[in-house]
């Protein structure tokens, strides 16, 4: 797979019936190896291992129903007991512009978590989100989850 703008983690990856599948060490599970899943397995080791993310903090594939549809985030990261941060991760080739950014805009409209992180793998942006003033302000970097401030939309 395309090496990414991350550290490198060691990530089980093996062959079975033909298919390339990666473990997922949050769900303890193999699943099949997409670019994409590829940059969401290593930024979800990013997190856990240089931001500190507690894994068992940490949903991968979190339902939602969004205008009768149902969808699924890539991740949700809790803080307590509430949702904190959204996830959402594309395959390295995929531009992150604004239609990624409307995508996790209207997940969020469901979660209304003050943290969305958006990634490719390449470039990763985190935006905070001011709930009472109505704005969001891009991070310079993705903050350590000792830093997420407590504040949620729901408090």
């Amino acid at each position: 797979m395309q090496a990414l703008n991350l550290p490198e983690y060691e990530i089980r990856i093996k062959q079975e019936n033909g298919k390339q599948l990666i473990f997922d060490a949050v769900r303890k599970k193999y699943l099949i190896l997409t670019p994409e899943e590829w940059v969401r397995q290593n930024f979800v080791q990013y997190l856990i291992r240089d931001k500190h993310y507690p894994a068992g903090l940490i949903q991968i594939e979190k339902g939602l129903k969004l205008n009768e549809l149902q969808k699924r985030a890539d991740a949700v990261i809790y803080k307590g007991s509430r949702p904190h941060v959204l996830l959402e991760c594309k395959a390295p080739h995929i531009p992150i512009n604004q239609d990624t950014f409307e995508q996790i805009a209207r997940y969020n409209s469901v979660f209304k978590v003050p943290y969305l992180i958006v990634t490719n793998g390449m470039d990763h942006y985190c935006a905070c989100i001011d709930f009472e003033q109505n704005s969001f302000e891009f991070l310079k970097e993705i903050p350590d989850y000792k830093d997420l401030s407590q504040d949620t939309a729901s408090d």
